[in-house]
């Protein structure tokens, strides 16, 4: 079975949707956090960490979403999928993503499918939030930027399992 790594291209992806904090900050749920969505119990009021220090820790957390999805994908993929699939696992929980229908409909290979499901994950206290309708419009194009042409898949079947 293939084994990928998360591309650039991924990296950016979860970049741009957790955002860069170099200052320790609560989020929403009062949890201190810092650079990347990074959290954990050695963080304080007032710590203050680098860009680079920041990259360290994204990849570092990143690593348990990529071996996650590693071990559960059992069909050929290609990397903009796997990539699409880290982030979604990484954002939702690794819990969240083993369960679901989207890594079923993967391994299926019922790709347009697959597509389909990252929509239904936009919900966050029962309500629609918009950064994550965005952020599952946006895994879901890189889901589908390469599969399209790699799988066979056409733009029409895929376009009819999105609406």
């Amino acid at each position: 079975m293939q084994t990928f790594s998360y591309s650039q291209e991924g990296l950016e992806l979860t970049k741009s949707f957790e955002g860069l904090r170099l200052h320790a900050y609560r989020d929403c749920a009062g949890i201190w956090t810092i650079g990347y969505g990074h959290t954990g119990p050695s963080l304080l009021e007032g710590m203050t960490i680098t860009e680079p220090e920041a990259e360290m820790l994204l990849r570092a957390d990143l690593a348990d979403a990529i071996n996650c999805v590693n071990k559960a994908v059992k069909v050929e993929i290609c990397q903009t999928q796997f990539d699409a699939l880290v982030d979604f696992c990484f954002n939702a929980g690794r819990g969240n993503f083993m369960q679901s229908s989207l890594l079923r409909k993967v391994n299926l290979e019922d790709f347009a499918g697959a597509a389909a499901q990252f929509l239904l994950w936009v919900h966050a206290g029962g309500e629609v939030v918009a950064g994550l309708v965005r952020r599952r419009k946006a895994e879901q194009a890189l889901f589908l930027s390469n599969a399209i042409q790699y799988l066979g898949l056409s733009p029409s079947t895929t376009e009819a399992h999105s609406k």
